[in-house]
């Protein structure tokens, strides 16, 4: 389950109530800035990191918010699904 750690700045995602992975994130002049994505090792090859990426594009597009792709893996993400390129700035 993925949610959105406001005080964190963070979107996380837990597995069976642990926490196994994170996208953090800065808002800048209205601009999303998506930083950094880590999974644990230990979930590491379950497509965690991708989930990540997704419900925090798909929270920035029902936003109306424009990101800022700085975190490598949702760039790459980004490139795999171009439906996402409108949400860019």
């Amino acid at each position: 389950m993925v949610t959105n750690n406001e005080a964190e700045s963070r979107y996380e995602i837990h597995v069976d109530g642990a926490l196994a992975g994170f996208l953090e994130y800065r808002t800048v002049g209205g601009v999303l800035a998506l930083v950094h994505t880590e999974v644990d090792d230990a979930y590491a090859g379950q497509g965690l990191g991708g989930k990540l990426a997704k419900y925090a594009l798909d929270d920035a597009v029902a936003r109306d918010v424009k990101i800022s792709p700085l975190c490598p893996f949702v760039a790459k993400y980004i490139d795999k699904h171009p439906e996402y390129r409108v949400t860019v700035r």
